[in-house]
């Protein structure tokens, strides 16, 4: 009874924590370039009463194994990078990356940072910057006269200025990709950081080379579905009630054995 209460106690744990990140998913549902987390669970070790192939005492041979488990524990929490869904906002420094690719943004420390939150502001000095004003690398400085800006889906970063009528090219946005996405490490304000699992970003110009294109004025919503992430915190909590009760059946059983003495 007291591996059940353990056993029980440990599926409790990891419900808990797929519950946690359910919320997590839920909380970040209108998060611009949020991209929603799975946790993945593994079996605990088990304690073998018996080995499978052992000779038994008539002789024979076992053909299966007695084996007793210890319950499951959360291994690793996975993103999900597909694209959101792209809404119109009509605002010139808003882009949407459709398809592979993260813009690249200067920390204050200096290092560098990855982002699909394409709601691009414009520093008192006019270059491009988020909304927390880290600036995107290359660096791109929009003149103070221009009267209009053109990003193109290769990521070309065009003004017309006063007194012109021909735009002019100030800029080229670069996208950078990685060969397992899944494993950098997000870090809030819809940042990512490089680590040894993601691999080293590839840099590139966006609609090339795998990297995805740019759809000014528009911005990539999260890719959290409601639906699928209620049906998954239903399932979730009747795994959390299932645990506890064998809890409970395991504690009546100790409780019964307790009492044969009387």
């Amino acid at each position: 009874m007291i591996r059940a209460l353990r056993t029980a106690a440990s599926g409790m744990t990891a419900q808990q924590l797929n519950v946690d990140n359910i919320a997590n998913n839920l909380a970040n549902v209108n998060t611009t370039g949020f991209k929603k987390a799975k946790v993945e669970f593994q079996d605990i070790m088990y304690q073998s009463l018996r080995k499978p192939g052992v000779q038994s005492a008539v002789g024979a041979v076992t053909p299966t194994a007695l084996d007793i488990g210890y319950g499951a524990r959360p291994v690793a929490t996975t993103r999900e990078y597909s694209v959101g869904t792209l809404q119109q906002t009509g605002n010139p420094l808003d882009i949407a990356i459709d398809g592979d690719g993260f813009l690249q943004v200067q920390q204050p420390d200096g290092t560098t940072a990855y982002t699909r939150d394409g709601s691009v502001k414009l520093t008192a000095e006019g270059r491009l910057a988020t909304s927390d004003g880290y600036l995107l690398t290359p660096e791109i400085t929009i003149p103070q006269d221009a009267s209009s800006i053109s990003i193109a889906v290769d990521g070309k970063v065009s003004v017309v200025q006063s007194g012109s009528n021909t735009p002019a090219e100030v800029g080229q946005i670069e996208l950078a990709r990685f060969m397992n996405p899944a494993g950098m490490s997000a870090i809030g304000h819809n940042l990512y950081q490089e680590t040894p699992a993601s691999g080293t970003p590839i840099t590139g110009v966006p609609s090339e080379a795998g990297m995805g294109k740019l759809n000014q004025g528009y911005l990539e919503m999260s890719n959290v579905d409601v639906v699928t992430e209620m049906v998954n915190m239903i399932v979730a909590q009747r795994a959390y009630e299932i645990n506890s009760k064998a809890i409970q059946t395991a504690d009546d059983m100790t409780s019964l054995v307790n009492n044969l003495k009387r």
